[in-house]
């Protein structure tokens, strides 16, 4: 292994599974936000809500992940402070709802206090640190960060109620940036990117869990050729995103790089919030209460934002795939087409779920034959 510091493999523990179902809850929680329909259209500020909800417990998730990748050891304390996260995490659940203003200081402190949590976590790690200034530059990034964006999380409960003017947004844009500009140390040596590749999977699987779920309404009522149509093309279209992801993963991802693996995990987090979309899209297909450009628009922007983050997870492609500019270039002009068909059929959701599924395998078939597209491909398929 290149580099000054020794690693061991690090494994998925037991208890990083345990925490992630409370996450499952959550994605619920913030997907049933968009289940408010007032005229055919989802209200801005809702919409805004769940934009908000959903990044923000994105995000909880990323910082715990990073922290358990570089310190922890699955012992007593490790699974103290992720077990209190998870008790606060029903109270965000529970301050999830329509008239979010309502439980809006409820919501807010047990964010702050989660932030908190994990930047203790990574205050405790200090001192068994102090000669190894890498170690050092990442631990206080990371404190800038998390004891930051708390102490806004904390600052917008006054200026809410005193202004009416909510700060979440300001919080999810300083954990986001602070963390990029204090903590992301592109030459790391001591992140396990096998392992934050494993969770970052992990989370992907079971948003798509939540998906599967969703479309479970396609298969009830009675057994007409029209439920078996769209009950067919939306398990086809869970599949063929289950697939794209799965030939990223397995087959491209360069799992053993030495990376800090920020940018992967950033991608993750909007790859995560597509998914949340196009579940929320697929519910909204046959729902006649939403209006027809609401039910389109949202349908063709998660898609196009899904593959937007799965092929810009290429940057840690394998060194074979570096000569990618075919792959790109087809994989755009499938969008553009994407995109026409869905505008040229809008008023026919037949006709919109088929183009969905062709969109979906078009891109799979792209992604497995992608030797053709790169001249010096040499690895497997």
């Amino acid at each position: 292994m290149e580099g000054s510091i020794l690693k061991t493999e690090k494994k998925v523990e037991y208890l990083e599974l345990i925490y992630d179902l409370i996450f499952v809850y959550i994605i619920g929680r913030n997907n049933s936000l968009l289940h408010n329909i007032e005229g055919g259209f989802i209200s801005g500020p809702v919409f805004l809500a769940y934009v908000l909800s959903s990044l923000a417990i994105i995000q909880i998730w990323n910082h715990t992940t990073f922290y358990t990748n570089l310190y922890g050891k699955n012992g007593v304390r490790d699974h103290i402070f992720m077990f209190v996260n998870m008790y606060l995490l029903y109270y965000i659940g529970e301050g999830t709802r329509l008239h979010w203003e309502s439980f809006q200081t409820q919501y807010h402190i047990a964010w702050a206090l989660i932030l908190i949590n994990i930047g203790i976590q990574y205050l405790m790690q200090w001192n068994g640190n102090q000669n190894d200034s890498e170690h050092k530059a990442t631990i206080r990034g990371m404190m800038i960060a998390l004891f930051g964006e708390a102490a806004i999380v904390i600052a917008a409960i006054p200026v809410y109620h005193l202004t009416g003017v909510p700060l979440a947004g300001v919080a999810i844009l300083y954990g986001i940036v602070a963390t990029r500009v204090f903590a992301d140390r592109s030459k790391t040596t001591f992140i396990d990117f096998t392992h934050l590749s494993e969770r970052a999977m992990l989370y992907v699987v079971f948003t798509f869990g939540e998906m599967i779920i969703a479309i479970a309404s396609y298969f009830e009522g009675d057994l007409t050729r029209n439920s078996i149509y769209f009950s067919a093309m939306s398990f086809l279209i869970v599949v063929g995103l289950f697939l794209c992801y799965e030939q990223l993963y397995d087959h491209l991802i360069d799992r053993e790089r030495q990376t800090s693996g920020m940018n992967y995990m950033m991608i993750h987090l909007f790859l995560i919030f597509a998914m949340n979309l196009i579940t929320t899209s697929l519910e909204f297909m046959r729902n006649e209460a939403v209006a027809m450009w609401p039910k389109l628009l949202l349908l063709i922007g998660a898609f196009l934002l899904y593959f937007l983050c799965l092929y810009a997870l290429l940057i840690y492609a394998k060194a074979e795939m570096k000569q990618r500019k075919m792959l790109l270039l087809w994989a755009g002009l499938l969008s553009l087409v994407f995109v026409g068909l869905m505008l040229l059929f809008r008023n026919d959701m037949r006709l919109n779920i088929l183009v969905s599924v062709l969109f979906v395998a078009a891109q799979f078939v792209l992604l497995k034959v992608r030797k053709h597209l790169a001249p010096n491909l040499s690895g497997k398929a």
